[in-house]
C-alpha cells in the first residue's frame, strides 16, 4: 500500500513539472525570448489576458528580439533631427551694427555723395556710410577690420590697385568679413592732371579693377572713388557706359592730414552732428585712422547714428586683355589668380 501510494505521488510531482514547463514555454503571455530574458529581466507582472494590450512601444521591442534570435541586426534607431544652422549672433549686445542694407543698381553708373554729385540723397537722419580708401596696407587694414567686426559693423573699401596686389591676403580678408570692395584706380593717379590722356585715364580705371579681382580671385563690385576726388569728366562718361557707380562723400574726415586719432574723431563727429548724416570718407592707409576707429564707432553709437551697408547689385565683369596685361606686366604666372587652397593643401599639422 505504501509502494503505491509513493508511486502516486512521484506521478503528481511529475505531471506538475511537466504543466509548468508547458506553461513557460506554450503560454501566450510567455516572451518570445523566455531563454534569454529569464535571467535577463524580471518577470512581467501583467496576467497573461494583458497581453492583448500591450503597447505599441512593447509590440516594437518584441519585433527587434525576435529579429535578433533569428540572427538578423535589429533595425537601427531613428536618426535624431539636425538642427538648423543659425546665423551667430553678435558678441557685443551693445554693439553699433548695421541698421539697414541697400542694394544699388549701378546701370548707367550712378554719383554718390553731395561733394560731387547730388542725384540721390537715399540717405535718412542719423545714417552713416563708413567708406575706406587706400588699402589695403598691413597692420592698419586688420586692425580697421578688428575695429568694425568689435562693433559688428560694415563699410565700403575702394583700395589702390597696386596695393591689392602687394597685399592680396588682406583684401581677401575684407571681403571675407562681409564688407563691399570697389577700386580706387591702379596707382592713384590724380585723373585731372596735366599730362593725363583720356586713354591713360581709361588704362587706370580698368587696371585698377582687374587688380583687385586679381587679389580677390572674383569681381569686385561696380564700385569706383575718383583720386583726390578728381572726377575727370570723360572718366565719368567712361565709367557711365561700364555701369559703374561712383562715389564722393558727404563729409571728408581728412585724416591724412591728422596729427593723432583724437583729431579724426572730433573732425568727423563735428562735421557729422552738424550735417545730420552722410557718407564719410577715410584711409584705411592711415595709422590714426586704424587708432582711432574704436573710440570713433563707440561716439557714433552713443549719438544714436546707425550704419548703412552699399552693396552691388552685380559684380564689374573686368575685360580680358587688362587681367592679361595685369599678369604680363607684373610677369606672374598665368596661374597665378588661383585660390591658395587649390595650390597649397595642409596634410599633417
Amino acid at each position: 500500500m505504501r509502494h503505491a501510494f509513493g508511486l502516486f505521488l512521484a506521478s503528481l510531482v511529475a505531471a506538475i513539472a511537466i504543466a509548468g514547463v508547458w506553461y513557460l514555454t506554450a503560454s501566450p503571455h510567455a516572451s518570445h525570448a523566455t531563454t534569454q530574458a529569464v535571467a535577463a529581466r524580471p518577470a512581467d507582472p501583467l496576467p497573461p489576458a494583458a497581453g492583448k494590450l500591450a503597447s505599441k512601444e512593447a509590440a516594437k521591442d518584441d519585433v527587434q528580439v525576435t529579429a535578433a534570435l533569428a540572427g538578423k541586426p535589429p533595425a537601427p534607431p531613428a536618426p535624431a533631427p539636425i538642427p538648423a544652422q543659425q546665423k551667430p549672433a553678435c558678441a557685443n549686445p551693445n554693439a553699433l551694427g548695421v541698421s539697414r542694407v541697400v542694394v544699388i543698381d549701378t546701370t548707367g553708373g550712378p554719383g554718390f555723395g553731395f561733394e560731387q554729385f547730388k542725384q540721390f540723397d537715399f540717405l535718412t537722419d542719423k545714417e552713416v556710410v563708413l567708406t575706406f580708401d587706400d588699402g589695403p596696407w598691413p597692420a592698419n587694414t586688420p586692425a580697421v577690420l578688428k575695429a568694425l567686426d568689435d562693433e559688428c559693423t560694415k563699410a565700403v573699401f575702394f583700395p589702390i590697385g597696386k596695393h591689392a596686389t602687394y597685399h592680396p591676403e588682406i583684401l581677401k580678408q575684407v571681403v571675407a568679413a562681409g564688407h563691399t570692395v570697389g577700386s580706387h584706380t591702379w596707382s592713384h593717379a590724380n585723373l585731372n592732371g596735366k599730362k593725363m590722356t583720356e586713354q591713360m585715364a581709361i588704362d587706370e580705371l580698368e587696371k585698377g579693377f582687374s587688380a583687385v579681382k586679381m587679389a580677390l580671385g572674383g569681381d569686385p563690385a561696380p564700385f569706383f572713388r575718383f583720386p583726390q576726388l578728381q572726377n575727370n569728366p570723360a572718366a565719368v562718361t567712361y565709367l557711365g557706359t561700364r555701369n559703374v557707380a561712383m562715389f564722393s562723400c558727404d563729409l571728408d574726415s581728412f585724416d591724412f592730414k591728422a596729427a593723432n586719432a583724437e583729431q579724426i574723431i572730433n573732425t568727423v563727429m563735428t562735421k557729422l552732428d552738424k550735417r545730420g548724416k552722410g557718407i564719410i570718407l577715410m584711409h584705411d592707409f592711415q595709422k590714426h585712422t586704424a587708432e582711432a576707429m574704436p573710440t570713433l564707432l563707440q561716439r557714433l553709437k552713443a549719438g544714436g547714428y546707425k550704419i548703412v551697408l552699399m552693396k552691388a547689385k552685380a559684380t564689374l565683369q573686368t575685360l580680358p586683355d587688362y587681367d592679361a596685361a595685369l599678369v604680363k606686366d607684373l610677369k606672374l604666372p598665368a596661374v597665378s589668380s588661383r585660390p591658395i587652397g587649390s595650390v597649397v593643401q595642409t596634410v599633417a599639422q
